[in-house]
């Protein structure tokens, strides 16, 4: 099997149920934003994947490239959808692996008091990705 035909296994990432709900804390500040992040940030939080579908050994920081992040209203993903947000598999600044998105980051683009999905795909350096994550809901 051609590396290129590597798909990174999701079923190990198995994480998009690791929906956080992290205190930012702080308050002061009589001003408000319509793009400030909520009081509340939630913060999805996963592992990364450590092996290919085919069962061969994945390095995360050598073999991944990005996470592809997934928000809509329905909880159904399938593989023409654009994602919502994608994510570095690698921090270029300290060279770990990515493990968590602030979900609040997309509060510019979501309505407030909705409830929505995330699902995630896990992509490797020559482009091939998952399946989608078991979906995920929250409330902006």
């Amino acid at each position: 099997m051609k590396v290129s035909s590597r798909v990174p296994n999701l079923l190990v990432l198995g994480l998009v149920a690791s929906l956080f709900l992290v205190g930012c804390g702080g308050g002061g500040g009589g001003t408000s934003s319509s793009d400030a992040l909520p009081s509340t940030a939630k913060v999805l939080r996963w592992s990364p994947p450590q092996s290919f579908a085919d069962q061969t050994p994945l390095d995360p920081v050598r073999d991944l490239k990005d996470y592809a992040i997934y928000v809509n209203e329905t909880g159904t993903f399938v593989a023409t959808d654009s994602p919502t947000a994608i994510v570095s598999a690698v921090d270029s600044a300290t060279g770990n692996i990515v493990s968590s998105f602030n979900l609040g980051n997309l509060g510019p683009f979501l309505s407030a008091n909705k409830t929505y999905y995330v699902s995630m795909q896990s992509v490797s350096i020559t482009g091939a990705k998952s399946s989608f994550s078991p979906a995920a809901s929250f409330t902006l």
